[in-house]
Parts: C-alpha cells; sequence; structure tokens
C-alpha cells in the first residue's frame, strides 16, 4: 500500500490526481500546515526537508513531484501516463515537468513564503510584487511554445497535465487572469471534468 503525505492546496494535488489515474491502492495522510504539522517530529523522519508531497513506499520514502509522479507511472504503465517506451518522448515530458517545478513553482513561492529568500520585509514585499509579471511570463511562454494540445505533451494525456492543472489553479491567487491563457485556460477547464481529478479535489478540499 502506498501512502501519500499531502497538505490542501499544495503541489502534492498533483501526485493525487496521478494516483487516481494509476488505479494503484493508496491512502493518504493530511497534514495541516496551518498547525505547523510538516514540521512536526513525527513528520519529519518521514521527509526531513518538512514539505509536501512524501510518497512511503515498500521500499523507502520518495519526495518531489517530478519523482512521484514518475514512480506511479512506471509502476502503473497500464495508465499508460507517460511514454515508457519512447525515450525521447519521455525526456520531453520530464523537461516539461522540470519547469513547474524549478521555475514556475519558484516564482509562485516568492508569494507565499518569500522569507525563504530574504530576512528583509522590504524585501519580500518587492519580491511579492514581482511575482504577477513573473507568472505571467511563465505562462506565456508555456502557452505559445511548451503546450502542444489537445493535452500538454500532445494528443496522449500524461504526467504533465495534473500538474500544469495544479500550478493554473495558482494564478488568480498570483495575479494573474487565467483567460489571457486560451489553450491553458481550456486545459484547465476539461482536467475539472476527469472523474480522477474530482475525487483527488475531494481529498484536497475534505
Amino acid at each position: 500500500m502506498l501512502t501519500l503525505y499531502y497538505a490542501a492546496g499544495t503541489c502534492a494535488l498533483a501526485s493525487l490526481i496521478v494516483l487516481e489515474e494509476s488505479g494503484l491502492a493508496f491512502e493518504t495522510r493530511k497534514l495541516s500546515f496551518a498547525n505547523g504539522e510538516q514540521r512536526s517530529p513525527d513528520y519529519l523522519k518521514i521527509n526531513p526537508k518538512g514539505r509536501v508531497p512524501a510518497l512511503v513506499t515498500e521500499r523507502g520514502v520518495l519526495t518531489e513531484t517530478p519523482a512521484i509522479l514518475s514512480f506511479i507511472a512506471e509502476s502503473a504503465p497500464d495508465a499508460k501516463l507517460a511514454p515508457l517506451g519512447d525515450a525521447f518522448e519521455l525526456a520531453r515530458l520530464q523537461a516539461f515537468n522540470s519547469y513547474l517545478c524549478s521555475t514556475v513553482h519558484v516564482n509562485h513561492a516568492h508569494r507565499p513564503r518569500g522569507s525563504r529568500w530574504a530576512g528583509d520585509q522590504a524585501a519580500i514585499e518587492a519580491m511579492k510584487a514581482k511575482v504577477p509579471e513573473n507568472m505571467a511570463d511563465c505562462f506565456t511562454l508555456i502557452e505559445e511554445t511548451m503546450f502542444k494540445g489537445p493535452w500538454a505533451m500532445g494528443e496522449a494525456y500524461s504526467l504533465a497535465d495534473p500538474y500544469l492543472f495544479v500550478m493554473t489553479g495558482w494564478l488568480p491567487a498570483d495575479g494573474v487572469d487565467p483567460d489571457r491563457f486560451a489553450k491553458v485556460s481550456d486545459h484547465h477547464a476539461r482536467m475539472l471534468q476527469r472523474p480522477a481529478v474530482q475525487r483527488a479535489l475531494a481529498y484536497d478540499r475534505g
């Protein structure tokens, strides 16, 4: 049995969606960031980084969203969540998810968690003020050059789609109108219709 540790409103939603899509048996453990549960001694034994997601497997604990998504796809090949037999296409998928992880997520995090990068309040406020521009730049690049359609990587639904869905959902709070990006907005609306997404959102909001 897989166990996913997650918190509401975080990137862990992508792992929840992919687990729901995979058909694998899993259970969840929801952490309250408001109560600091990610820093509790018990959780730090599971993930010393003090972040989510963390996926407990029979071989150990996995952290970082791209790694967890890849593990799920490899563990459930019949779900066809990644082009496992095509090295180049798999690398393209990993490049897309790596951009979401290393650039888009980091740009977003400068708004709610600027204290990670600066201790001066004026500097933190300056970082927050830059978030709408940085996120809009990221999504302009995704809309115009990265998103292939109808799904993120092209004809086949893949690991990139839940991850992009999560990031798109952050845009309004980051001061960016998603309607500026027609393809991405249409993608987000179609994702909301998927039963796996609806089940994952029920976990996230419950």
